[in-house]
């Protein structure tokens, strides 16, 4: 198998992030594992940075649409240099490259280097920091994507959940130019002000006690027909019974950690719907090329519209702490892990 000459002295040994169970962050461990080397096709990164996502807390407890063969590296999204490169055109041409990157079928971002495909990866443009960069995949595909479908099936009005995440601040942003017209749901009255700065109009509050009756008359008015649901459980159900008949539900997260629950007289009686979103399988469909272009249309007219608030970097070492941290405060921003803590 031939490699491409590595640009950086490559060690024989790397710090990572080892799952070694699906039990959550108690079976997560750091460990020292051989530095991978990439093969046709694949680049190796050195990480700069990755960040901590509802996704990747669905995988450490084994409840994501994909398990590994375990002990296994997590983390789905994150940044770094390509310092060495298998055989392929894109390969080579990635190599010495800052790239945002995306995990493969192996292990993922959280350790000083991973392997992946070279399609997998988006060269970073000079302005773009390497913390920028290592979010520049999940988010803002998933918020390009969704946008894409409300507009495609002609809906002028779109509900959607968790509006103060990094997701839905994307999707506040993104909408404005040209629509749809967005209802802001969120879980605590002080993520309010955090949507208006941001330009929102119609912003609900789940934990008041008219919370049903607002959106309900908000959704009439608005002629809301489809939802973005970030947090399944009873919401989804909720959300039906609030839109007019023929309203959609479109599940792409699930912070309660709840089934979701649907009367079904929502079903047979309102012609309600309710389907699911995957990243993973928007991505499958759509051509190299049109990935790639987006990549860059992200960093360049878009990037103020994916920008996200960072509120920590956390070393390896203290992976835990950083997991405690995001996992209990989302709306103030992403955890970055951050292998090499002196940069590159």
């Amino acid at each position: 198998m031939h490699t491409t000459p590595a640009i950086v002295s490559i060690p024989p040994t790397m710090k990572a992030l080892e799952l070694r169970g699906y039990g959550g962050m108690n079976d997560l461990a750091l460990a020292s594992r051989p530095t991978p080397r990439p093969g046709r096709g694949e680049v190796l990164v050195r990480m700069a940075a990755a960040p901590i996502n509802p996704s990747d807390l669905l995988f450490l407890r084994g409840r994501y649409g994909i398990r590994k063969t375990l002990p296994t590296i997590p983390g789905f999204e994150g940044s770094g240099l390509v310092v060495a490169a298998g055989e392929g055109v894109y390969a080579r041409a990635l190599l010495g490259r800052r790239v945002a990157c995306a995990a493969s079928s192996g292990d993922g971002t959280w350790a000083e280097y991973m392997v992946t495909r070279a399609s997998a990866c988006l060269p970073l443009l000079p302005h773009v920091s390497y913390m920028g960069g290592a979010m520049l995949i999940v988010n803002p595909l998933s918020a390009i994507a969704l946008l894409d479908i409300a507009r495609r099936g002609g809906h002028r009005a779109v509900a959607h959940t968790a509006a103060a995440s990094a997701l839905g601040r994307a999707l506040v942003r993104l909408a404005q130019p040209r629509g749809p017209v967005l209802v802001n749901i969120v879980r605590r009255a002080e993520q309010v002000a955090i949507l208006r700065d941001l330009g929102a109009t119609y912003i609900l509050d789940s934990s008041g006690p008219d919370f049903d009756r607002q959106l309900a008359e908000t959704c009439a008015a608005l002629h809301v027909t489809l939802a973005f649901d970030a947090i399944a459980g009873e919401m989804t159900g909720r959300l039906l019974r609030a839109m007019p008949p023929g309203g959609r539900v479109l599940v792409y997260g699930a912070l309660s950690e709840e089934a979701c629950q649907i009367d079904p007289s929502e079903f047979i009686f309102r012609r309600q719907q309710a389907g699911g979103f995957w990243l993973s399988d928007w991505i499958a469909r759509q051509s190299f090329l049109k990935i790639v272009l987006l990549g860059l249309r992200l960093q360049t007219s878009l990037f103020k519209a994916v920008d996200t608030v960072i509120q920590a970097r956390i070393p390896l070492e203290r992976a835990h702490e950083g997991l405690a941290q995001y996992e209990q405060q989302m709306s103030r921003g992403k955890v970055l892990l951050v292998p090499f803590v002196r940069g590159l």
